[in-house]
């Protein structure tokens, strides 16, 4: 932590120098550290969506998870409207700063009803002055993510997917936060309600003004919804820009090879565009390679990505890119 960083002020949120670890235990007495979020920085402005994309296992859950502290970050900074974020402050900020969860399945609680579940937050921040003023914020919300009044005294196992995740959107705007974490909202959902609940957060944020943290996988979803993309690569940023920007230039092999996986809709696109296979297997991180994580398969490593990790430079308008050759 450094005392003696100074946040930004037109950034809602601002992350310096995240360091997520985790101890895990190797032979019979050893610890090691798994770095799952290793010197991770970035900022948000308010009403602004920033996707954090990497495949599975690169430390974007765990990201967001400690930027709303249901993670306590091992070394870092993080700060929400200027205010340092910490044990202490958490308890102040957890209203205007909420998660929607990756699986709708197991993120809502099977004995409560969906007036329960959506009205909890109101409950413990003590945001109605009756029971009726209560039902109808919980109405209101059930409204805008597109659930029928009838659905309220439902439990959450008599919906589908698409709906209960609507249910857990609607809970976390309940206290009418300015910031959401979005952790791979809609990959547990089919294709068609992916594009209806990406159309939802999208009309939320114009209606609320509301910034989120959007952590995907697939980058079709991250580039129509984002405003700006960060690429993830065990547990480091390797290179960050706007969205149409890092789409139509990217910089990075990983993000090049990413991007390369991406399926075309045009048949001439696709059999003109050309596939990068990385060779070999992601490291683990446990036992990461010295210097650029990535070199290991990397087709244009050299010496130097081996002796030290390229730090994020500017490219031009704000194009971030760690690598030594690009």
């Amino acid at each position: 932590m450094d005392m003696n960083y100074k946040p930004n002020p037109e950034y809602l949120v601002e992350v310096n120098d995240l360091k997520m670890y985790f101890p895990v235990k190797t032979g019979l007495f050893g610890r090691t550290p798994l770095k799952a979020a290793d010197g991770v920085s970035f900022a948000i402005r308010p009403g602004e969506t920033l996707g954090l994309v990497g495949e599975s296992g690169c430390g974007k859950t765990t990201v967001g998870r400690a930027l709303i502290r249901l993670y306590k970050p091992t070394d870092g900074d993080i700060f929400f409207e200027g205010k340092r974020v910490d044990d202490k402050s958490i308890g102040g900020l957890r209203k205007d700063m909420q998660m929607v969860f990756q699986d709708p399945y197991s993120s809502l609680n099977p004995r409560m009803t969906v007036e329960d579940i959506i009205g909890e937050p109101l409950d413990v921040h003590k945001m109605y002055t009756s029971r009726e003023d209560r039902r109808d914020q919980i109405l209101n919300l059930m409204e805008m993510v597109g659930l029928n009044a009838e659905h309220a005294t439902r439990y959450a196992h008599e919906f589908s997917g698409g709906q209960r995740q609507r249910i857990g959107i609607a809970r976390a705007l309940a206290t009418k936060p300015k910031f959401i974490v979005c952790d791979e909202a809609v990959s547990a959902l089919d294709v068609s309600i992916q594009a209806q609940v990406i159309n939802m957060f999208e009309d939320l944020q114009k209606q609320l003004g509301v910034a989120y943290l959007f952590i995907a996988h697939d980058l079709l979803v991250v580039h129509h919804i984002s405003h700006r993309i960060a690429v993830m690569y065990l547990g480091k940023l390797v290179e960050t820009a706007d969205s149409d920007e890092l789409n139509a230039n990217p910089v990075h092999p990983y993000t090049q090879s990413l991007l390369s996986a991406v399926p075309h809709p045009d048949p001439k696109t696709a059999k003109n565009s050309k596939r990068i296979i990385l060779e070999g297997d992601v490291p683990s991180p446990l036992h990461m390679p010295s210097g650029c994580p990535f070199r290991t398969r990397c087709r244009f490593a050299t010496e130097q990505c081996a002796k030290e990790m390229p730090q994020l430079t500017d490219r031009g308008n704000g194009h971030m890119v760690a690598c030594w050759n690009k």
